[in-house]
């Protein structure tokens, strides 16, 4: 079966692997969203959305530095 996938990506133009990567991020971003509490502060919302996506793949610095940013 990852064989299958695998090849079937291969077939596929990099734009449309992108928007297929990207629709699969926002229904990811949804989900989690949709999961926190509604009372938190825009700062404790980006730190609990950050940990849900990356702990285990980004430092602790990395995700208060994305919950902090006032961009």
């Amino acid at each position: 079966m990852d064989k299958m996938v695998a090849e079937r990506y291969k077939l596929m133009t990099p734009d449309r692997r992108m928007r297929i990567a990207s629709s699969m991020f926002e229904t990811a971003r949804a989900i989690i969203e949709s999961s926190l509490p509604l009372n938190l502060t825009r700062r404790e919302r980006r730190l609990a959305f950050a940990k849900r996506l990356y702990a285990g793949e980004l430092p602790d610095a990395a995700l208060l530095a994305f919950a902090e940013w006032e961009g």
